[in-house]
């Protein structure tokens, strides 16, 4: 893969998809910018890029802030020079509720980190791609932007929004060589999964019985994704929505 001399920016990079696919770059040669809210777990995954002889830097940041956003931008451009591959992916699930049993804080809280968050992300990020020829950006929206899933409507209503600004995007920036994808994780084995499966445990079991493949994915498998479509193997793919959730939407 072609990420040597590159520049990351991932969102959510302290854990779960965000660190598996920082470090898959880093191992591939990309320079990465780690944003995360948490200070502590931010800062292990660029000590773990720097053991293995990476360059990585961290900003802590609340994606559901404007603000914040911009500034992880602007820092990484000050480092860095140039922003190549964002993957746009800091997120939370939310309490596992009827959608009428949610309250309104709840549901401004989701719609706030993952979506708006991630239209910030992409809204800061675009014009510094077009600054040095364009870029790719792989958005993660999950298989509840794809189709329906009890229990979680803040959390789906939010990723079909992230399922339609990828398609969006990609129209408008096209022509610039701006690539924009997303990839709609199934159930994998992630600190915010685990938690959830903790808290809901019937619902965890019933998630994993529904899986064709019979496991819940693994986070390498989605940072190994994420890393084709971002490592500019295959430009011609855009404006798709790449499911890997073990046979989930295929029934």
């Amino acid at each position: 893969m072609e990420t040597n001399t590159k520049v990351a920016i991932v969102t959510g990079g302290g854990s779960g998809l965000g660190k598996e696919t920082a470090l898959k770059l880093a191992e591939n040669g990309a320079s990465i910018t780690i944003v995360d809210v948490s200070e502590k777990s931010g800062k292990e995954t660029v000590e773990l890029i720097k053991a293995k002889g990476g360059e990585s830097i961290f900003v802590k940041a609340d994606v559901s802030k404007a603000e914040e956003v911009k500034t992880y931008v602007e820092k990484t451009v000050a480092e860095f020079g140039r922003i190549d591959m964002f993957f746009n992916n800091a997120g939370i699930s939310g309490p596992g509720l009827k959608l009428a049993d949610h309250t309104i804080e709840q549901f401004d809280q989701i719609i706030d980190i993952n979506l708006k968050g991630a239209i910030y992300g992409m809204k800061y990020v675009i014009p510094e791609m077009l600054k040095t020829g364009g870029g790719s950006i792989v958005n993660t929206a999950s298989t509840a932007g794809v189709v329906g899933v009890s229990n979680v409507s803040p959390y789906a209503a939010t990723k079909h929004g992230i399922v339609g600004l990828t398609k969006t995007a990609a129209i408008e920036y096209g022509k610039e060589n701006i690539q924009v994808n997303a990839i709609a994780p199934g159930t994998t084995e992630t600190p915010m999964v685990k938690e959830f499966g903790e808290q809901n445990p019937e619902t965890m079991k019933a998630t994993v019985d529904s899986i064709p493949a019979g496991r819940l994915g693994k986070p390498e498998e989605v940072a190994n994704l994420v890393s084709f479509l971002l490592g500019g193997q295959a430009p011609y793919i855009t404006g798709v929505v790449v499911p890997i959730d073990g046979g989930v939407t295929a029934q």
